[in-house]
């Protein structure tokens, strides 16, 4: 689907809402969005290019307020998600994912549309707020919602040097890093040692790699959020293998803590997603012992899956 053609000139009372409420509040509007993510950003709106797709709707007559409630709407959602999820971090995102540090407004061109009213995308660097075509104005402060947003950041093109995807760094943040050193100490705990003596090894990039790969299969059976849900399991199976110790009396007894300490002599825990188990008799996951690291582990199709016991079988391993 095409763009309509830009309109030759706009009638005198549209061309003064206009000039009132987009062309005399742009300036402050780049200034808010500049000052919320941390870099210098321009609005690069053509409002002649906007006001065809007006539908007899709230852009007919009052064009430079939709535009400007198009662009107060993004700021807020940037403002609420950054607040939420670490101003500092996703503004960070934003800026490596939106390089070109423009913000602009859009007709959505796919077909058929990626959204019912609006959404938002990145094109060349450049962040665009999208409205259907018959939508223009309608649903405005939903267009740059957490669902649009993240989904439009996490399919846009990166930088090579960024690793895995933008959901995948913003799950491992929010879902992995705060709360990983409670599970490392319950561990380091029940081995009789020190935090600082105890390794857990994610291996996200590994994992992100062959999740990826799997996801891409026909008939795949991958979840469909496993990138937003790759540091939460990975944490979860870490919490399982504290269970299991716990549960086997690793902390209580000596004759056992001194076996774990044995195997594991390498004082490290890892979670690695391999094409096949060693327990033949193992469905979804399993636990073993190699040169002194204890691996938790699963297959591709099977991550996420009972993934509270993935240690069951560990006192065997002792």
């Amino acid at each position: 689907m095409g763009h309509l053609p830009p309109a030759e000139k706009l009638p005198l009372a549209v061309r003064k809402n206009v000039r009132d409420e987009y062309e005399h509040n742009k300036a402050d509007l780049e200034k808010q969005l500049s000052e919320l993510l941390g870099e210098t950003w321009t609005i690069d709106i053509t409002p002649n290019a906007i006001w065809p797709y007006h539908n007899d709707g709230y852009a007919k007559e009052s064009l430079g307020s939709c535009i400007k409630s198009y662009i107060e709407g993004a700021i807020y959602q940037f403002k609420y998600l950054t607040q939420r999820y670490g101003s500092a971090d996703l503004a960070k995102e934003i800026n490596a994912i939106c390089h070109a540090h423009v913000l602009t407004l859009d007709v959505e061109e796919t077909s058929p549309p990626r959204f019912s009213y609006g959404g938002c995308d990145v094109l060349d660097g450049k962040f665009r707020i999208l409205f259907v075509e018959q939508c223009l104005g309608t649903n405005i402060d939903y267009a740059c919602g957490e669902d649009n947003l993240f989904k439009a950041l996490n399919v846009a093109p990166e930088p090579a040097d960024r690793p895995m995807s933008f959901l995948t760094r913003l799950g491992i943040r929010t879902d992995y890093d705060p709360t990983i050193a409670e599970t490392r100490h319950s561990i380091a705990e029940l081995m009789g040692k020190s935090d600082d003596e105890v390794k857990l090894s994610p291996n996200f990039e590994e994992s992100f790699a062959k999740l990826q790969a799997e996801s891409k299969k026909k008939g795949n059976s991958v979840r469909e959020d496993w990138e937003k849900n790759l540091g939460d399991f990975t944490k979860k199976y870490f919490e399982a293998l504290a269970y299991h110790m716990k549960y086997i009396k690793v902390g209580e007894d000596d004759m056992i803590q001194e076996g774990f300490n044995e195997a594991v002599d390498k004082n490290e825990m890892a979670f690695r997603i391999v094409d096949k188990l060693s327990d033949k008799d193992a469905s979804y996951n399993e636990a073993v012992i190699e040169d002194g690291i204890l691996y938790l582990q699963c297959k591709p199709e099977t991550w996420g899956v009972n993934i509270d016991y993935v240690a069951q079988k560990l006192m065997d391993l002792l």
